[in-house]
């Protein structure tokens, strides 16, 4: 095996992008990186009913706009390929040959509904589901009589009996399971394309993968790949199983659950940075020294180690990923994030396909007031709702500020200087305000808080001449002439 830290992330063309499989993905680049090792991407494709047309394509997209660059894959062939396992045949099937001629393997010639009988009765007696035997010993004239019924056979591994399979987890530390509760498993379907346990195993040793870090999901298929290593007496790889990501509840993040997204490009059609997904993903199981949560790519390939991998669930926690993003946004320039919105505010009607500079200009005066509390650029549009509705019902306390006795007063005498205005812009806004102030000895909150509630119908939200200037005079002279 080769001392190199070598490392993949293996996705199947199946969909896009999916959150848990980023961990995965990011958690092996980390480790990679840390150790100046390589980043492989293998893709798992022999299920072609399930590929998708774009899903390989989605994936590395998605990859790359996450930041996770791979050192070898299926366009960065560095003598392993090839990358896909639909490619790989030619591997499988001298092994596969060489496990029939040894008698380690043979073919089962069962239909679908005799294995499902065979399972209910198990099920009907109590028994643990799996593989009988019925065909591991049959002669050749049973073999032959199968054949001329037309029956298509798949390929069972023979599981060694009383064998203790044991491997040291990164994660877990010392897991084993006993040969005794797996049936004779299939490494080649009936359709001759070679089953996910045996490809891998296979893969990876002809890769010369180093470690094997993925999910809790899938520890249950680390004994069938570990007898696929004994049997041909390869060293196998160590293995981290990263603990499960939960939602709320604390159940097990599903594609169903509707509460969260899950793939990697709505975050990204939302308007999310990539290197913020990147620090909220890499802290979904793992955890650094201190208190410290934002870092940048660098410090967590300097910080990563697995020994600090989660032995408890890693809690999907939304709010967090707000917050990260948000502090990301914020060490933004204006500009750039002005850019990140203004598809947004375009596809939401706030500004027209082709915008005049006048209209960017205002988009750019909008986007500046919400940059310190924006989560994520899509969030402009809710947020910035108070610039383009003409009626909000108010809600109790706003409408208890504007009864205020002293609110007429306040407005009469706001409205006559606002309307003397030959420039709109915030800093004259801010002098007459003070000038209100003076002329009607009205001060603080109870200057302030109706002079927004009239003018955004909120009590609270960015700087106030700010938010007027780019309000416009006539709009915020008709709020506050509804209150006249």
């Amino acid at each position: 095996m080769s001392e190199r830290v070598r490392v993949r992330y293996a996705p199947s063309p199946t969909g896009y992008l999916h959150i848990g499989n980023a961990r995965t993905a990011l958690f092996n680049y980390l480790f990679a990186k840390h150790y100046d090792g390589d980043f492989v991407i293998r893709i798992e494709d022999t299920d072609s009913k399930r590929n998708l047309a774009d899903g390989e394509s989605s994936q590395f997209d998605n990859l790359q706009w996450l930041g996770l660059d791979w050192d070898e894959s299926v366009d960065k062939d560095k003598g392993y390929g090839p990358y896909r396992q639909s490619e790989r045949g030619h591997i499988y099937q001298p092994l596969i040959d060489q496990l029939l001629a040894e008698d380690k393997a043979y073919k089962c010639y069962m239909t679908e509904e005799e294995l499902e009988a065979e399972r209910q009765e198990q099920i009907a007696r109590g028994e643990m589901p799996r593989y009988g035997g019925k065909h591991a010993h049959l002669t050749e004239e049973e073999r032959a009589q199968f054949e001329a019924e037309g029956r298509q056979p798949s390929i069972r591994f023979r599981v060694p009996q009383n064998r203790t399979y044991q491997f040291d987890d990164m994660v877990k530390g010392e897991v084993s399971f006993e040969s005794d509760n797996f049936g004779d498993w299939v490494i080649v379907k009936k359709d001759g394309v070679p089953t996910y346990n045996f490809a891998v195993a296979v893969d990876d040793h002809y890769m010369e993968i180093t470690d094997v870090i993925r999910g809790d999901d899938h520890i249950s298929n680390t004994p069938k790949q570990l007898m696929i290593y004994e049997t041909f007496g390869w060293e196998p790889p160590r293995f981290a199983h990263m603990t499960l990501i939960v939602n709320e509840q604390r159940k097990k993040l599903s594609k169903r659950d509707g509460q969260i997204l899950q793939f990697i490009e709505q975050y990204r059609d939302l308007g999310y940075l990539p290197e913020a997904l990147f620090n909220f993903i890499a802290l979904l199981g793992w955890s650094p020294e201190g208190e410290e949560e934002i870092f940048s790519k660098q410090e967590f390939i300097d910080i990563f180690t697995e020994q600090r991998l989660s032995k408890s669930p890693a809690f999907f926690d939304k709010q967090k990923l707000e917050w990260i993003n948000n502090q990301y946004m914020k060490e933004k320039d204006a500009e750039t994030v002005f850019e990140m919105t203004l598809p947004h505010m375009i596809k939401a009607g706030l500004l027209p396909e082709s915008p005049s500079e006048a209209e960017l200009d205002w988009g750019r005066k909008l986007v500046a007031l919400y940059q310190e509390q924006m989560s994520y650029a899509g969030e402009i549009v809710p947020l910035s709702e108070l610039f383009f509705r003409d009626e909000k019902a108010l809600d109790e306390a706003s409408q208890e500020v504007l009864n205020g006795e002293q609110v007429p007063e306040l407005m009469r005498v706001l409205y006559g200087k606002l309307e003397a205005l030959a420039t709109f812009e915030s800093t004259e806004i801010k002098k007459e305000i003070k000038a209100v102030q003076k002329e009607t000895g009205i001060k603080g909150k109870q200057l302030f808080m109706p002079i927004r509630v009239a003018v955004t119908g909120q009590m609270h939200g960015p700087e106030l001449p700010n938010t007027m200037e780019v309000l416009g005079k006539e709009k915020v002279l008709q709020r506050i002439q509804k209150l006249l």
